[in-house]
């Protein structure tokens, strides 16, 4: 172990507060979608950031446009008007379907944003009990207050209760139980697809009676697209698989590139609820963020990566169709689960680790997979002979 790595450690062990499971490397550098450590280690990400990397590490265009951005200039309040952010909320909102943006800096932020709106629109129609927000189990919102609460999973709520009251929850595709939704009923939120938990689909009928339930009740319905969202599942925004459209769309995670940034879309139905006052963020939509999200969209047409997610994402299924104690792959495009008939998936993701391929595993039978999308075959191919060799 090199003196920068012990140093490094050390001084995050002392000062840093302590809320990661780290693997045991520092990454120092990155190319494509590998990273380095201290150690002079090469790894292949399969976590991608979390869901982040859309370009992998170092793409050169996004690089030179956050430098050239950063001379100019960063950060001003958003008392000003900026010549990147009303740009990309109309490039944006424009290409998912949605009529005006508010820009955060995280997921969870964006729910947030979501569920606010959600509530004012509803106090705004006289019914002073139409408050109550339907959520899914397994599901995963965020870890803010309100993005918890939204999350219908209690280990992660059970050390943080009392929790936000106004909550339901309901079987993730499961129609009989939508009777919960009321005319008391402000919004429900749902992921199309389910990531955090092990990575579950939605049914297409499933989506169709929410939105259904929706309209007749007039709830405000949420796609939570924060790890879906922005190509991960070979359109732009998972939705538009099912030809479901929510009334609030909430994205994340690749929309940066890398950089921070979040961002909660309405429709025309509720594009003016908010007004000055009701909802803001500091560092939300700065011109640099802006910045790195037009030049995401500028690399996501230039390299194809939509058609690049799709096929990668096919071939990569297909090869993991050919790994033992296999129960099931399951996914879209480049959000992948592969869960196994025996608790196999820490050791996947240990032993995957000292063989070069950084993997996540999700309690014990089930390993999620959400590469960089511009991953290639040779990568893939990679990948599964790793994991093939420690399974034998």
């Amino acid at each position: 172990m090199t003196d920068l790595t012990k140093e490094i450690m050390t001084l995050d062990e002392d000062y840093v507060m302590h809320t990661y499971g780290r693997f045991p490397i520092v990454i120092e550098r990155g190319e494509g979608c590998y990273c380095y450590d201290t150690e002079g280690n090469k790894y292949l990400d399969l976590i991608g950031g979390i869901a982040v990397n859309i370009l992998g590490y170092g793409d050169p265009v996004l690089g030179e446009a956050i430098g050239k951005q950063a001379k100019n200039i960063i950060h001003t309040s958003n008392l000003f008007y900026t010549i990147p952010q009303p740009r990309l909320a109309k490039r944006l909102t424009t290409l998912a379907g949605m009529r005006k943006a508010f820009f955060c800096n995280s997921g969870a932020e964006a729910n947030e944003a979501a569920l606010k709106l959600a509530r004012k629109a509803a106090k705004l129609t006289g019914r002073e009990t139409k408050t109550k927000i339907v959520s899914t189990y397994n599901s995963f919102h965020g870890r803010t207050l309100g993005a918890i609460t939204a999350t219908g999973q209690e280990k992660y709520q059970k050390s943080f209760l009392p929790l936000i009251p106004g909550f339901d929850y309901i079987e993730y595709n499961n129609i009989e139980q939508l009777d919960i939704i009321d005319d008391d009923t402000c919004a429900v939120i749902v992921e199309p697809i389910q990531g955090e938990s092990g990575v579950h689909p939605a049914t297409g009928e499933f989506l169709l009676a929410l939105r259904e339930k929706c309209d007749k009740y007039n709830v405000a319905l949420i796609f939570d697209e924060v790890q879906t969202g922005m190509g991960r599942t070979g359109k732009l925004f998972a939705y538009m698989h099912f030809g479901v459209k929510p009334n609030i769309l909430t994205s994340a995670k690749m929309i940066g590139g890398g950089f921070p940034m979040g961002c909660c879309m309405a429709d025309e139905k509720y594009m003016d609820i908010f007004t000055p006052g009701d909802h803001a963020s500091t560092f939300g939509g700065t011109p640099l963020a802006c910045t790195a999200a037009m030049t995401v969209l500028d690399r996501m047409e230039e390299l194809n990566l939509l058609e690049n997610c799709t096929k990668m994402g096919e071939y990569f299924m297909e090869k993991l169709k050919t790994l033992p104690h296999l129960k099931e792959v399951r996914g879209k495009g480049l959000l992948i689960g592969v869960e196994f008939d025996k608790p196999v998936a820490k050791t996947i993701s240990t032993e995957g680790f000292k063989h070069g391929v950084i993997m996540n595993s999700i309690g014990d039978s089930i390993i999620r997979l959400v590469p960089p999308l511009i991953i290639k075959k040779e990568d893939i191919d990679f990948a599964v002979d790793v994991i093939k060799k420690i399974m034998n």
